[in-house]
């Protein structure tokens, strides 16, 4: 690793923590060079990643990173974690590399998209839908909304997961 203050390609690993999951492993390293410590952090990079066949027919790999912007989109300014999004997206790619070993079709992760976004905040949840279902009118709005109500929420106060307590 070279050392991002001297550039000498000599350190030692100080400290190895991995995160939750074992998705990213966080080292703490000391240059022998300079003596300065600093921090890098290395995730694990799956060798047979998924293709997303497009609705074009067009074949891309799968990024979570993708995945994690149109969410990140769609949640504009309202008051979720980046955490939480990330979270999301980590589940999903977990989910789907169990579930398919080669493809897997746009619209089966934008279906799974939504059904997280719908449990996490429902304005995010309509806003990712316009896109992804390609909503064109108000008419199509409406009836999206009218869906989104009849159907049962999974968490409770969603309020509550993105707001501090009170302390009354």
């Amino acid at each position: 690793m070279i050392c991002p203050y001297c550039n000498t390609d000599d350190d030692k690993v100080i400290d190895s923590r991995a995160s939750e999951r074992g998705r990213v492993i966080r080292r703490r390293r000391e240059c022998q060079g300079c003596h300065k410590r600093f921090t890098t952090y290395e995730r694990v990079e799956k060798a047979n990643r998924l293709v997303v066949v497009k609705r074009d027919g067009r074949r891309d790999p799968f990024s979570p990173e993708k995945v994690l912007a149109s969410i990140t989109a769609a949640c504009g300014k309202l008051p979720i974690p980046e955490d939480l999004k990330q979270s999301l997206v980590d589940e999903l790619d977990d989910e789907l590399g169990r579930e398919f070993e080669k493809e897997v079709d746009s619209t089966l992760i934008g279906q799974r998209v939504l059904t997280k976004l719908r449990d996490l905040n429902k304005i995010a949840y309509i806003r990712f839908a316009a896109e992804h279902l390609r909503i064109a009118s108000i008419d199509e709005l409406r009836k999206e909304l009218e869906e989104l109500e009849r159907r049962p929420d999974n968490v409770k106060d969603q309020q509550a997961l993105f707001t501090e307590p009170s302390g009354d």
